[in-house]
């Protein structure tokens, strides 16, 4: 079943079946608004505290003119064609995590059970396609995505999913597992809520507090913790993560090619966000990227995406919810 309908004034297309609801907002860079299982009837999403600003709406106090998070509320986006900060390649501007998750794209059904989807960039010769699908029987959105050089000469890029996980299904007790083998911490807490020793480099499970200690990033603690930490794992042994709620005993699962996207992006705010715009965000990111920096920074150190003139690159990402 396919449905157009609106939320918060935005247009709105929702995918449905007998195991998940999934919300796509076009004109918001095509993002997954809201993914909710059928079978506990939770919404597995990040939903900020802020809300949906209506189209139009001031950006946010705070958003230093980053276009992406002058109306982030939440969701699921898409970086492209770079991430992490603003940067300058082959003298154009690319601004922070890419421009596509703030352009609007073309959506429209292709069949009963898909969305066809597709941008094209303003700040690199790119296009991207997804095709958006569900596995009949299977409680799973399967992504078929494709980028195309449209230019006439080699292009770099780099590419990830901000896939971010809130209440009610993100709780104290969920478990976390990650194929990774190393934990990499930025070189400077954004915040004195930091619960993780900056400029780290530690083996999986276990990261290196501020305090001294031992920190199992599988264990999620509720909001209490009061923590505010971005975590980089690296050195990838397969492409599949999972988040398990033992309460509701439902678990989301995440596959990915691990030779695409070989870094997972592991946002930790657990109530300990007090900087605007994410003031009061308590949530998991679980972001497959092809690099940890921009395009450029991943293009200086040769770990860039590069796609010749005229050539694609194909892949797909499953998000599944199932039993734990």
């Amino acid at each position: 079943m396919i449905l157009e309908h609106v939320v918060g004034g935005w247009r709105a297309v929702t995918l449905a079946d007998d195991e998940l609801a999934v919300t796509v907002l076009p004109e918001r860079g095509a993002e997954v608004h809201a993914l909710v299982d059928r079978a506990s009837g939770v919404d597995v999403l990040f939903h900020a505290p802020w809300g949906l600003a209506p189209p139009g709406a001031p950006p946010r106090e705070g958003s230093a003119g980053h276009a992406f998070l002058e109306r982030y509320a939440g969701g699921w986006q898409e970086l492209f064609p770079s991430a992490n900060d603003p940067c300058t390649h082959r003298g154009r501007a690319i601004p922070f995590h890419g421009e596509v998750a703030t352009l609007p794209w073309r959506v429209e059904a292709d069949g009963e059970r898909a969305l066809a989807c597709s941008v094209t960039c303003t700040s690199a010769p790119f296009a991207l396609r997804r095709r958006m699908a569900l596995v009949e029987g299977a409680a799973t959105l399967r992504l078929e995505e494709t980028i195309e050089n449209t230019g006439d000469e080699d292009w770099e890029c780099t590419w990830g999913h901000h896939l971010v996980l809130g209440a009610p299904f993100l709780e104290a007790g969920c478990v976390l597992d990650a194929p990774a083998r190393t934990i990499v911490t930025i070189p400077e807490a954004w915040e004195e809520t930091a619960r993780l020793a900056a400029g780290q480099r530690s083996p999986w499970p276990y990261a290196r507090g501020v305090d001294g200690t031992d920190v199992d990033l599988r264990a999620i603690p509720g909001p209490e913790a009061g923590s505010h930490d971005d975590v980089y794992l690296t050195d990838l042994a397969g492409g599949a993560l999972r988040v398990v709620n033992p309460r509701l005993g439902r678990a989301v699962r995440l596959a990915w090619d691990a030779d695409v996207f070989r870094w997972l992006i592991v946002w930790q705010p657990y109530g300990g966000a007090h900087a605007l715009p994410l003031a009061g965000s308590y949530a998991l990111g679980i972001e497959p990227w092809v690099a940890q920096g921009d395009v450029a920074s991943a293009a200086a150190a040769g770990v860039a995406l590069s796609i010749p003139a005229g050539g694609s690159l194909t892949t797909t990402l499953d998000l599944a919810v199932e039993a734990a």
